[in-house]
């Protein structure tokens, strides 16, 4: 990238107003060079893709006489620390066969002495094919029986192992269908890619089912949630993918749109109604929806806490309402449904004080709404300083930021009502700092803006600060996608986001995903309904 242009300081006896508004007009000019140059890098590594052409290769900082390192060990007891994980595992394997090796040539008269216990680790891979014999017989009446298949083989030709292997291998561990076919072929499994196709993307109406009570579980149970998207191409078509969830579950779900109509039904899951109420009513007149049309979608009256709710069961219903009422107005139809919405879900139990926490987009701004710190501090970093003089401003900004992110941290762990206020005042002291950096004093304003949704934590310690947690979890999607590019089918779609949701499920549970995939392929129910470890209704043994 390109050094940007510096200009040298400037008195403050000649910071005249057309001093000060060329000043402005390059700024703004330098935002708009590096926004164009990261496209152009956007667009060369695009051809780069496209021709096949190798990437640029990634040159690692030099770790030589750095001043955070440590000194190596000096024989004075102090030693080196090590990198985080690299310490040694506690192995605890369990032993499937023991085999005794008697030495060569034993003397007569030798006195035994136990066994030197020597552990190897391997796995045993090789096709099983198993032929069923259903007996047939006929009885003095003439009726026909016949012996039957276990539960988990009906309606299938491929057993459990191999079925629960396809879905890890494929979700898991993000094989593609060729490689996975050419691998299963050379271990001699007789499958059609059309057969593998099926494996993975049908007959997993128990995945979709326990994936949905996911959402309703966590929804249920949950004070705070991280949301977030990215994008999905579907069809050749591009799409998005939007996710749900906290500590305790993950929920994925690819549609067409990122609105916050979208967002709302992603909320709202496999209820598909609207309902006007109070909560709708409030929301409407919070977002400026004028009298008329207000009073067309009441019907005249405005329903109350205890007055009966209006019920539409699906989009066909509540269109044809709109449509009746002469609702064309395009912001007017935006905002009735999104209030309708909000009632539907507050119609089933949906808790208005929920926290929502996302990276400011506009979609996500719905109920209790809080922002995280690092997209936050994001937006300075963006900054192009002109000179020095700038550069020190904006470095003092993102110091005073990080300071007073670290008391927020140290704050949630003893809140207090004096400490709440020093924040408070501390918060405004950094957001009217006046410099000579026009970008950054108008950076400044936009952050003042967010001071309730950044110090939302104040009134509510238990939040978290960072969005972290959900961008974490929808790396997972970015990366799969990557590698297997878009989905084309609805079926492939559905399966993507389910085994997704349930993949990093199972990890913020504590449950292995090889072990879920084949308690679920041979109907074991040794481990509980995913929802059930959610709502703490079940304790995974072991």
């Amino acid at each position: 990238m390109s050094t940007p242009f510096l200009i040298p300081p400037i008195p403050a006896h000649e910071m005249t107003p057309t001093v000060k508004l060329l000043l402005a007009i390059i700024e703004q000019q330098q935002v708009t060079m590096k926004q164009l140059e990261e496209r152009v890098n956007q667009l060369e590594a695009e051809v780069a893709r496209l021709k096949k052409l190798p990437p640029k290769p990634k040159i690692r900082p030099s770790s030589v006489n750095k001043d955070d390192q440590d000194p190596p060990s000096t024989g004075s007891g102090k030693r080196k620390k090590k990198r985080p994980g690299s310490g040694k595992r506690k192995k605890r394997l369990k032993i499937h066969r023991s085999v005794i090796i008697q030495p060569d040539g034993i003397p007569s008269g030798s006195r035994f002495l136990g066994y030197q216990d020597y552990l190897v680790q391997d796995l045993i891979i090789q096709p099983v094919n198993t032929r069923y014999r259903l007996a047939r017989y006929q009885t003095l009446e003439g009726q026909h029986l016949i012996g039957q298949l276990p539960t988990h083989l009906q309606g299938t030709h491929f057993g459990p192992t191999l079925q629960s292997y396809i879905l890890y291998q494929y979700h898991h561990q993000r094989v593609t269908q060729p490689l996975l076919l050419q691998q299963l072929r050379e271990w001699h499994v007789d499958l059609s890619s059309g057969q593998l196709n099926r494996l993975i993307t049908e007959q997993n109406d128990q995945y979709h089912e326990e994936k949905q009570s996911l959402l309703s579980a966590g929804l249920a149970y949950a004070s705070y949630l991280h949301v977030d998207d990215t994008g999905a191409r579907h069809g050749g078509k591009n799409g998005y993918c939007t996710h749900i969830g906290n500590e305790q579950f993950a929920y994925f779900e690819s549609t067409k749109s990122k609105s916050r109509v979208n967002f709302l039904q992603v909320l709202a899951g496999m209820n598909k109604d609207y309902v006007i109420n109070s909560a709708a009513i409030d929301y409407m007149k919070e977002q400026g929806l004028p009298a008329g049309p207000l009073q067309r979608l009441t019907s005249g009256s405005t329903p109350s806490a205890q007055a009966e709710a209006i019920h539409f069961k699906d989009d066909k219903a509540w269109s044809s309402y709109l449509k009746g009422i002469s609702l064309k107005n395009t912001r007017h139809l935006r905002i009735a449904t999104e209030g309708a919405l909000i009632g539907s879900l507050i119609q089933h139990g949906f808790a208005k004080d929920l926290v929502i926490m996302s990276d400011d987009a506009g979609q996500f701004n719905v109920f209790r709404h809080t922002l995280c710190w690092c997209h936050a501090e994001r937006v300075f970093q963006r900054i192009l300083p002109l000179n020095e003089l700038n550069a020190k401003a904006r470095e003092w900004v993102i110091s005073q930021l990080w300071s007073l992110y670290q008391d927020l941290k140290a704050y949630k762990l003893h809140p207090t009502k004096k400490t709440k206020k020093a924040i408070c005042v501390r918060f405004d002291k950094i957001c009217e700092e006046k410099t000579q950096f026009q970008t950054l004093n108008q950076a400044l304003k936009r952050l003042a803006k967010n001071k309730s949704e950044l110090l939302l934590v104040l009134d509510e310690p238990g939040i978290p600060l960072t969005n972290n947690l959900s961008e974490r979890d929808i790396r997972e999607y970015v990366i799969k996608r990557k590698i297997s590019g878009s989905t084309r089918s609805e079926l492939g779609r559905k399966c993507r986001d389910t085994f997704a949701s349930l993949k990093r499920t199972c990890k913020k549970q504590g449950v292995s995903f090889w072990d879920y995939l084949t308690d679920r392929t041979t109907i074991a129910g040794t481990i509980p309904p995913l929802a059930d470890l959610i709502s703490g209704h079940a304790v995974l043994e072991g």
